[in-house]
């Protein structure tokens, strides 16, 4: 999916010998993977191959232990046999092979290539048997491809066909004079930056692009307003610091400040239901169960909030044992399909970093988002037990909560807020363990 790994168990048994397809790549359905072998080793690629098939697939290599019906093995035949018949000889000057005609395809017919790079070979009259790769098992790369695009132009190579010119009958050396001038190519699809700006373009992964879209998609929809409420703490500090070693004992996970934030949040909602809502067509859905999402970051790779499901039901050693827990498959791309879906309200937690005020992205289609910002030693004006007011050290934070406008206004969400700051600061911790 957009952020969860699967595993897929393999239709065939043995050992992979290569792998064709770097991790992150996408690939077009049916592309080959990686290549299966019945003993370690790969004893497959020292097989003669096989007649390519008359499809644009590559060709398919004879095996030693074809007998098994557990072994795929796919083998690219050698690039001179691959070469067009119709290209022309190759110029004594020149070491490298007749160039195919653009759209051919040429000895790239018989490679293991992605459609990308088949594609920009294709159309710049590259062959890929001058092109050395640097991917898995020596895989020709898109940016192996581009890397040789700009050494012809560099070089005063031929420039970059249309599919309506002749092919070209040879191809100079990299190593030789300019020639006319090359034009300049157009086929990289992804941003460079100037030349005068230093720097490498770093390609978006999976996680990030969908995040990507799905914030720029969230902002498009929902109306956000920011409301912010200063929380006193210490109420819940004296309790987590008495408690902390043996909850780590008894859970062997750590007693933060999210699980009592979380708990106080689920039951705000009891009294303020439309947080717990989803906007549909011609309203909201209030939700009956609160479905707890908790952002967690990996490692700054992507963010990810999987649900603590029916936490309205939970006490807070339950909570705080299923986040953790959840936070640790998250990292290791352990969380199923179930351990992501089905949120009803989001928490992120950016308090580690000591943030002060978060303005998060609401995880559509709910209507709000509380991010659990940075708590410290602040000295704050109490009450004295016989009257009148001092001085004390308590530790402080901010709750910053972004809600949609759609849903509700501004005295419902503050009134939320305001709850939330109630349960913390006053409710008799100690009874929760």
């Amino acid at each position: 999916t957009d952020k969860v790994d699967s595993e897929v168990p393999s239709p065939i048994s043995g050992f992979v010998s290569e792998i064709l397809v770097p991790e992150g790549e996408t690939v077009g359905v049916g592309t080959r993977l990686a290549i299966v072998s019945a003993e370690v080793g790969g004893a497959a690629r020292s097989a003669p191959p096989v007649e390519a098939p008359p499809a644009e697939a590559p060709a398919v290599e004879a095996s030693p232990v074809e007998a098994s019906p557990a072994v795929a093995v796919v083998e690219a035949p050698a690039p001179a046999a691959a070469a067009p018949a119709a290209a022309a000889p190759v110029a004594p000057a020149s070491p490298m092979p007749a160039a195919p005609a653009p759209g051919s395809g040429g000895s790239a017919e018989g490679m293991l290539l992605s459609p990308v790079v088949r594609r920009l070979l294709n159309e710049n009259s590259l062959d890929p048997a001058t092109i050395t790769g640097s991917g898995a098992g020596g895989r020709i790369t898109r940016e192996d491809v581009l890397d040789a695009i700009d050494m012809q132009a560099k070089s005063g190579g031929p420039a970059p066909s249309s599919h309506a010119m002749p092919a070209p009958t040879s191809m100079p050396s990299m190593a030789a004079p300019a020639a006319p001038a090359a034009t300049p190519r157009t086929t990289r699809s992804a941003p460079v930056a100037p030349a005068a700006t230093p720097g490498q373009v770093q390609p978006f992964t999976n996680v990030r692009r969908r995040t990507g879209e799905h914030m720029v998609m969230s902002l498009a929809t929902s109306p956000h307003v920011l409301t912010v409420m200063e929380v006193d703490y210490e109420n819940v500090e004296r309790v987590r610091a008495a408690r902390k070693d043996s909850f780590k004992a008894e859970e062997g996970v750590g007693l933060n400040y999210l699980p009592f934030i979380s708990r106080a949040v689920i039951d705000a909602i009891t009294e303020y239901p439309n947080l717990n809502a989803s906007v549909v067509e011609g309203g909201i859905m209030v939700h009956r169960e609160v479905n707890l999402g908790v952002a967690v970051d990996l490692d700054f790779q992507g963010l990810i909030a999987p649900v603590v499901h029916n936490a309205d039901g939970k006490r807070l050693r339950l909570i705080a044992r299923e986040i953790a827990g959840l936070a640790t498959k998250a990292r290791n791309k352990k969380l199923s399909i179930d351990d992501i879906n089905g949120g009803t309200f989001t928490i992120t937690n950016t308090g580690p970093y000591g943030s002060l005020i978060t303005a998060a992205v609401i995880n559509q289609p709910q209507v709000a988002i509380i991010a659990t910002d940075g708590i410290s030693r602040k000295p704050v004006v109490v009450n004295l037990p016989g009257g009148g007011e001092s001085i004390a050290i308590h530790s402080v934070g901010y709750l910053s909560m972004s809600w949609d406008h759609r849903a509700f206004d501004g005295a419902y969400a503050t009134a939320f807020l305001r709850k939330v700051k109630e349960i913390l600061e006053t409710r008799d911790w100690q009874s929760e363990f």
